[in-house]
């Protein structure tokens, strides 16, 4: 078998992104591993690391967490994998090391690999793939595998994983006296599809569409399962949809269940649309695509509206204050995003990639790397939270979580944000974001370097250097964001005219490029007030505060408390500017309001008096860096008066 290692060949120096990159190297990665061998006082209990010890047979004991537990160590070494590729790190690769070998001896002789159904139920494999993640959990650690022989070019894990992969090849498929089903939660997928690029081997790829393939045909494979083990208890209140397997992918038109397992699923069929040509998997992406972000997706990217499963509910359907929006539900349209990229060179994608990176993942972790959303709301009333907590709606971020699936995917998305910047094609290069970093690229035998210098997203411009021995021909997509109005281009200080060279939302310069080419980009950054569809029951009458890709919030901390009560006029003007010592440094945005005067209301709840008012001027910061200071109230969408 031959293997493909890609390591590499971004370099970040994003004052921004390489700040997040430190703390995940300096701080989430070291304390996740802590919490993941279960040593943060007063976090919940992971086991994760203990499971292992227990089913290699290193140690006794019983197992604990969820049937999913394996999961949090594979995202964890992915997270690992790609840090070490900025930051080499030999002491940390030796941790990671050790832990494989442990991985190994937890691997059943015929390639299983789940700890749970090693140490808890050995007899009861593949019984009930409806509920159990053990697909899910193989499928997270193929991706680990694969991050880790791309970084290090080590394949002790590759080579476990790929025992798992054919052990599964066995087990499932359309042959006599295979498992014809899948997953409840979809993952393994996409991580065929990474598998079958890194070994060159076909057959994971046939298998990632067998899954996609059967998903959802009747008669139902959950159905069939759950008889034959006897569960005549229904599925939860959620029905098929929960999984996305109420219909044959292909007919699916709007994004229905658990958000997460939507945007898994939707990721592999871009992968194999793009891997295998079929357009009617293209078309379902692009029809839930347009659903999703034209009708169920809030301003911070998050999507997954209802705390009801995790899951998105209806058209418009967006409520802020009970919004779950879970951040692994925006950490994956993030990578279904970059793989329609892949599939349709059309900027809108990026736009959303750009959105859910810089609002509603980040959101999931305070500054200092050391406590996590679950959630991320767009409205808060402390009290409120604490009166439908759903388990994980709180007011504050937690340590750690029980079921903890978003701080390793977290640091895993911000370990690899270099993988997003760029799309390539044969003869095509398209910036899709904009951030301080330096890559290189091969046009035929040439090589290109190409940097970008920027102190985006605080500030418009952005400079692109081509660096290369000798002429290269080949189109360079520059993307110009949707909430750009307007933009400035030069090459090597001539003038060109935006809208001459735009399509599809990108920027198309096509020539022979030279050592020393400078490309300048001046991107409009006005502070824009944001209405949401008029369907959006929620939002009537307000605005969100936007500046660049970057969504604004109001807090109690600088704003006092009862938000609701604050009223921006149409006339006001905003200012802003950036504040260094503040919230690691962020640009702020103040404006004139009028707050409603209670002075003088007295004891009474409701009156016919005419409400009085009186002037204040609010600060906005953006939502990302919410929750880093005095716990408090929070607004995304404020009321907006004449």
């Amino acid at each position: 078998m031959q293997t493909k290692q890609r390591g590499s060949q971004v370099k970040i120096s994003d004052k921004f992104w390489r700040r997040y990159m430190d703390i995940v190297r300096d701080e989430v990665i070291p304390y996740q591993w802590e919490a993941l061998n279960d040593r943060i006082e007063g976090a919940e209990p992971s086991h994760a690391v203990e499971n292992f010890r227990i089913a290699a047979g290193d140690t006794e004991g019983e197992y604990h967490g969820f049937v999913f537990q394996d999961s949090d160590i594979a995202k964890w070494i992915e997270a690992v994998a790609y840090s070490l590729v900025s930051d080499p790190n030999p002491e940390l690769e030796k941790t990671v090391d050790d832990l494989i070998a442990l991985i190994g001896r937890a691997q059943q002789k015929d390639g299983y690999l789940n700890t749970y159904f090693t140490v808890k139920e050995p007899d009861a494999r593949w019984t009930n793939l409806r509920d159990q993640h053990e697909l899910y959990s193989g499928g997270h650690m193929i991706e680990a595998a694969v991050a880790y022989f791309e970084a290090t070019g080590k394949r002790e894990l590759l080579d476990i994983m790929v025992r798992f992969a054919e052990y599964v090849d066995s087990v499932f498929g359309g042959g006599e006296g295979k498992i014809k089903g899948y997953d409840g939660h979809q993952e393994i997928e996409l991580a065929l599809v990474k598998l079958a690029e890194t070994t060159g081997e076909d057959k994971y790829l046939k298998l990632s569409k067998f899954f996609i393939d059967e998903r959802g045909r009747h008669p139902h494979f959950f159905d069939q399962e759950a008889e034959s083990r006897g569960d005549t208890k229904p599925f939860w209140y959620y029905g098929h949809e929960y999984s996305q397997s109420h219909l044959p992918v292909r007919e699916q038109k709007e994004a229905v269940g658990h958000s997460v397992r939507a945007v898994y699923m939707y990721s592999a069929m871009a992968d194999l649309a793009v891997k295998t040509g079929d357009e009617s998997l293209a078309e379902a992406c692009k029809t839930l695509w347009e659903n999703v972000t034209n009708r169920q997706m809030y301003i911070t990217a998050g999507i997954g509206s209802s705390a009801f499963g995790e899951s998105f509910s209806f058209d418009y359907d967006l409520p802020n204050d009970t919004s779950y929006t879970e951040t692994c539900a925006s950490i994956g349209l993030v990578f279904w995003a970059k793989r329609m990229l892949n599939l349709d060179k059309n900027a809108k994608y990026a736009d959303v990639m750009e959105r859910a990176l810089y609002n509603g993942t980040i959101s999931g972790m305070d500054l200092d790397g050391k406590k996590f959303f679950y959630v991320n709301p767009l409205e808060v009333w402390p009290k409120a939270c604490t009166r439908h907590d759903h388990g994980h709606v709180k007011s504050v971020r937690q340590k750690w979580f029980n079921c903890a699936c978003c701080p390793p995917n977290l640091a895993r998305l911000v370990a690899s944000i270099g993988k997003y910047i760029y799309t390539r094609s044969e003869n095509e290069l398209f910036i899709n974001l904009y951030m301080g970093n330096a890559a290189e690229f091969e046009f035929g035998d040439e090589k290109v370097k190409i940097t970008q210098e920027t102190n985006y997203p605080w500030d418009q411009n952005v400079k692109m250097i081509i660096s290369t021995t000798n002429l290269v021909e080949f189109t360079l997509g520059l993307r110009m964001p949707g909430w750009c109005r307007k933009a400035q281009l030069t090459v090597n200080g001539e003038h060109i005219d935006v809208e001459d060279v735009l399509k599809d939302g990108y920027i198309y310069l096509k020539r022979q490029w030279k050592d020393g080419d400078t490309v300048e980009l001046a991107l409009s950054m006005p502070v824009e007030r944001i209405k949401a569809h008029p369907q959006v029951r929620e939002n009537a009458g307000k605005v969100a505060l936007q500046r660049g890709p970057i969504v604004y919030c109001i807090e109690e901390v600088d704003n006092g408390p009862n938000l609701p009560n604050i009223f921006l006029p149409k006339s006001s003007d905003t200012e802003m500017f950036f504040d260094s010592s503040l919230l690691g440094g962020v640009t702020i945005i103040k404006a004139q309001a009028n707050r409603t005067d209670g002075s003088n209301w007295g004891q009474q709840l409701y009156t016919f008096d005419e409400q009085k008012f009186e002037s204040t001027t609010i600060t906005a910061i953006p939502y990302f860096a919410w929750c880093n200071r005095e716990p408090g109230e929070m607004l995304v969408w404020i009321n907006e008066t004449l």
